[in-house]
């Protein structure tokens, strides 16, 4: 039999229409009846924001290497023009998909409840003159419609603000004709307006609809012929050369005043808007065809997400459930004698985030403790956990935090909050140039009566208790005294001119994870040639790195049972003849995100399993500081392994990818249904895991 080409571009899957279909099977989740009504609200919004986000930064990037003059071609060979007509075809369908999932499922059902979104028709006399009052009141006296003509050019329009572009029949004061202008709306005003009511179900009006319906008023004398709304998405990824400046905050301050007005790379009308309009509104943002899309509603869907706040009806959202906390911290006043007994690790959200919290305030408090030391790449606003740091620093211990100033729509909060360090005294650093600082870790040094010790906790997720509660990520506490030190080394790397450190059990990028991951699966490939036990299973956010996939390739050739657990992008296509038919890759999509990254390798019947920060990705790899830790006590290993295995058991919200890169949905079919968040919900919130847990 000839070697398969595992190069070959036919072997790999787009990223980027991988990433698109991912988003489908979050929207499909709107369109699942047996998810909560709100909810799959809730979800359609998600797949709005991801699509925002992909256009900001993926679909820009593209169009500016395309100017550029193109760029080698990625493993699938792809060029960028084809791939942005890709692109178009393929979200066009999608933004089809989310419209009549709004129109023809999620407002009725609203409406059906008792918690309808107006449209104009539906509006009461009452409604109305409530309406037309609160235009008046509220948001008249914010607006400043824009005329157009030589004397007054087309305004600046912020990235992905509401904006409406207004036909005008007559003459003005200064008897000027007036043919057209533009309405911005502030991003003061919001979105949504509940009318008066009592009860837990709210009739609600976008204001999109409130503005048309009173745009008269604000053209005096002048007929308005027609109101149409429009929206820009602009290029949103921050450009800092790190080589040459000498502040990276002050930098990234600099240019976050600019991502409002980036180039443009979508633009959205609402479908009744006129081909000459949106021909004009195409010549002033240098947009084509293929950045263009008419939707059949709100320009903006992510906006409804305020519905699921004003909407107060509990039967209409998931049942709040409470975390679970492993047996041996519950009534724990001391949690480092909890970890200097045994290791602990925790399963957000099944487990609390309250421990991690804990266990920074109980350093902070502790007169023994001495340092504390963390790196910090998504808190969030009003974040706990800095609150603890600086508490800590004023109790005058010695505290550094490295803060990723560069994490992607999170860097204002981030400068935030690295000013609120500096003031408590606190040590804080912005990592190392060119690299990304991901890792997760918290070092916690202490003098004890034999000595000092170090306590460390290691996590797949962000130190962010929001999303602590919607994401599921590992997180390990170890007094561990080899992790201990290689954590030691760790920092001491990102905070001073060290090199890079010989690590004992941790592996780190952008040094040496990438040639771990290779190893590991090398060495399970030659156990399957040799006939001993080898098996892969790998839980990640994406799967695009192509020597990693190349390698995965190589291991299902040898014969290796390979179960990739992939939520979002993933470039290697399964079950090919003669490359890929050992390797099944499903997705699982439901109420948490799947977030945590594992690694299993059988290892001929000695299994080693890993968490890491890292995806298998480039960046990941080469261009951030990633690190993973192993897990080494029996009991957490074979907890994890159970984690895995219910998402392998999973037929109700696990998606299958097929060799052509699209999924297919599990179905119990006569099967006992198996939801692996369900089940582990039900395992972890009810307590009933080992002492050792």
């Amino acid at each position: 039999m000839d070697t398969p080409d595992l190069k070959a571009p036919q072997q790999y899957i787009n990223r980027e229409l991988s990433f698109l279909e991912f988003n489908q099977r979050v929207l499909d989740q709107a369109f699942d009846v047996t998810v909560p009504l709100l909810e799959r609200l809730k979800f359609l919004c998600i797949s709005c924001s991801n699509l925002d986000e992909f256009f900001e930064i993926r679909v820009a990037g593209l169009k500016q290497l395309q100017e550029l003059g193109g760029a080698p071609l990625a493993a699938d060979g792809m060029s960028i023009a084809e791939q942005l007509t890709a692109l178009h075809e393929r979200a066009t369908r999608l933004v089809a998909d989310q419209y009549r999932c709004l129109n023809d499922q999620l407002l009725p059902g609203l409406a059906a409840e008792g918690a309808p979104l107006l449209e104009r028709p539906q509006w009461t006399p009452q409604a109305q003159q409530w309406l037309e009052q609160y235009f008046e009141r509220e948001v008249e006296p914010v607006l400043s419609p824009l005329g157009l003509d030589p004397a007054r050019p087309f305004p600046r329009i912020q990235n992905k603000s509401l904006n409406f572009i207004v036909r005008l029949e007559g003459k003005d004061a200064f008897d000027r004709d007036s043919e057209l202008a533009i309405v911005q709306a502030p991003r003061s005003l919001p979105r949504v307006v509940p009318l008066p009511g009592v009860g837990s179900g709210r009739a609600c009006v976008l204001l999109s609809t409130i503005v048309q319906a009173f745009v008269h008023k604000l053209f005096s004398g002048i007929k308005v012929i027609g109101c149409y709304q429009f929206r820009i998405t602009r290029n949103s990824d921050l450009f800092v050369d790190e080589e040459e400046i000498d502040d990276l905050r002050r930098a990234l301050e600099g240019e976050l005043a600019h991502r409002r007005y980036g180039s443009a790379v979508r633009l959205e009308t609402s479908s009744d808007c006129p081909d000459d309009l949106v021909k004009f509104l195409q010549a002033q943002f240098s947009s084509n065809v293929l950045d263009t899309y008419h939707v059949s509603g709100p320009v903006n869907l992510n906006r409804l997400s305020a519905v699921y706040d004003l909407v107060q009806r509990p039967d209409l959202k998931y049942p709040i459930f409470t975390p679970g906390l492993p047996k041996r911290l519950v009534g724990s006043s001391d949690l480092f004698a909890a970890i200097r007994a045994q290791d602990v690790l925790l399963f957000h959200p099944y487990q609390s985030f309250a421990p991690v919290m804990d266990f920074l305030r109980q350093a902070a408090a502790d007169p023994q403790v001495l340092a504390i030391k963390q790196t910090l790449y998504r808190a969030g606003h009003d974040s706990p956990l800095v609150d603890a740091l600086v508490a800590a620093a004023h109790a005058g211990k010695d505290v550094t935090v490295i803060v990723e100033l560069r994490a992607r729509f999170d860097e204002e909060a981030n400068i935030e909050l690295s000013n609120r360090l500096q003031e408590a005294g606190a040590h804080v650093m912005y990592g190392v140039v060119g690299y990304k600082t991901h890792a997760k870790l918290t070092l916690v040094v202490r003098r004890e009566a034999n000595g000092i010790h170090r306590y460390c906790h290691l996590g797949t997720g962000n130190y962010h208790p929001r999303t602590a509660r919607a994401y599921t990520d590992y997180g390990l506490f170890t007094g561990d005294a080899e992790i201990g030190h290689d954590v030691h080394e760790l920092f001491l790397q990102l905070t001073s001119l060290t090199q890079t450190p010989k690590l004992a059990r941790l592996t780190q990028s952008p040094f040496g994870m990438h040639e771990m991951v290779l190893a590991k699966i090398a060495r399970e490939t030659e156990l399957a040639r040799a006939g001993r036990p080898a098996r892969i299973i790998a839980k990640m956010n994406a799967l695009v790195e192509s020597q990693s996939i190349e390698a995965l390739y190589r291991a299902s050739c040898a014969g290796v049972k390979i179960d990739l657990i992939i939520r979002g992008v993933c470039a290697l296509k399964p079950g090919v003849p003669g490359v890929s038919e050992n390797i099944a890759v499903r997705s699982i999509v439901g109420r948490f995100l799947e977030h945590s990254r594992v690694c299993y390798f059988e290892n001929g019947g000695e299994p080693e399993l890993f968490c890491a920060s890292a995806d298998w990705m480039e960046r990941n790899f080469f261009r951030r500081v990633e690190v993973a830790f192993p897990i080494s006590a029996p009991e957490l290993k074979e907890r994890i392994l159970r984690d895995l295995d219910a998402c392998l058991q999973d037929n109700c919200q696990a998606w299958m990818l097929k060799p052509d890169g699209s999924y297919e949905r599990l179905s119990p079919g006569k099967a006992k249904p198996f939801n692996a968040q369900s089940e582990l919900l039900a395992v972890y919130a009810a307590g009933s895991l080992p002492a050792a847990g």
